[in-house]
């Protein structure tokens, strides 16, 4: 079929549309300049020049026909045709994301390769259930899991290494969108042989964030959202690890040979404090739970394979 006995119709490409309109790049300017209430502050975003900023918006006003911004010296403003098309601006760049995610779900499709970064709690405990149901669910579906600490995984995500991240601890790069999988306790653990494990009262919060640990090495999510539940009880830097490890096992295992305490996640010390390898310390004054999130960049909304992936670890 051709023309407009096409399936998807005929009509599309001629005309007005036939003619090429205001580019993306001037429309997106357009939404920052009205959300941030300044051009400048809108070329920051976008990467650009304030003077290129401009020229853009001026050449889209022309185009159009009408004025958007009024400009002064505190800023700028929206007049009201330009509250009009950065709404109407706002909803086509996210048509156009929506666009660009299904197609490069059909190229992943094509491929059959799904690209996973997790930090060492999420691929070690978490993971393995959610690949076994993709796996079940799409047998064509061959999966590459990259195991690393968060601020490697981010940097996975961000470089289009993986098509999806794991993370865990408190932040997550502004240049991701993230959504939560689950939560995490950690626990502090020593061995039966220190003498914490026979402390008649908790350990507090103050108490605990001056004390000496083991941990992972700078970057692990455990580690970043332990040193951040206690920052309201510290003064000064965090005190110098007894010993920093580069994974979880490791600083698990020195602990069960009594190098000193660690606060590790429950899901990997629950067999070792049934078992009495490790006993756990009563903390009081603060809650040390985390959140584990899937993380994806802003303009790649998972699809495919990655998008099927993410409903099983948010639907458990």
């Amino acid at each position: 079929m051709r023309g407009a006995d096409h399936p998807i119709g005929g009509g599309y490409g001629r005309g007005s549309l036939g003619k090429m309109g205001p580019d993306l790049l001037s429309l997106a300017l357009l939404v920052a300049s009205v959300a941030e209430g300044s051009v400048s502050r809108a070329a920051a975003v976008h990467g650009l020049s304030q003077p290129a900023a401009s020229a853009r918006l001026s050449l889209l006003e022309r185009r159009l026909g009408v004025t958007l911004l009024e400009r002064g010296p505190s800023g700028s403003r929206p007049t009201a045709a330009g509250t009009l098309v950065a709404g109407w601006s706002a909803d086509l760049l996210r048509a156009v994301e929506t666009f660009e995610s299904a197609a490069r779900g059909l190229r992943r499709d094509v491929d059959s390769t799904l690209r996973v970064a997790a930090s060492y709690t999420v691929a070690e405990y978490l993971l393995p259930r959610w690949l076994a149901e993709l796996a079940r669910r799409h047998p064509d579906v061959s999966s590459e899991l990259e195991v690393a600490n968060s601020t490697e995984v981010t940097e996975a995500v961000l470089a289009e290494r993986v098509d999806l991240g794991f993370v865990e601890g408190t932040k997550v790069d502004p240049r991701l969108a993230a959504v939560e999988v689950g939560t995490d306790a950690l626990v502090v653990v020593v061995a039966p042989t220190h003498h914490w494990a026979t402390r008649r009262s908790p350990l507090t919060a103050a108490q605990l964030a001056s004390a000496r640990l083991v941990t992972r090495e700078a970057g692990s999510g455990t580690r970043e959202a332990f040193e951040d539940l206690l920052a309201p009880y510290r003064t000064g830097r965090p005190p110098t690890p007894l010993l920093t490890l580069g994974s979880t096992a490791a600083v698990r295992a020195t602990v069960v040979n009594g190098s000193g305490p660690a606060a590790l996640s429950r899901l990997c010390v629950a067999d070792d404090l049934e078992r009495g390898r490790l006993v756990a310390v009563p903390i009081t004054g603060v809650e040390l739970g985390r959140s584990l999130k899937a993380v994806w960049r802003r303009d790649a909304r998972p699809a495919g394979a990655a998008a099927a992936l993410l409903s099983f670890a948010t639907t458990g």
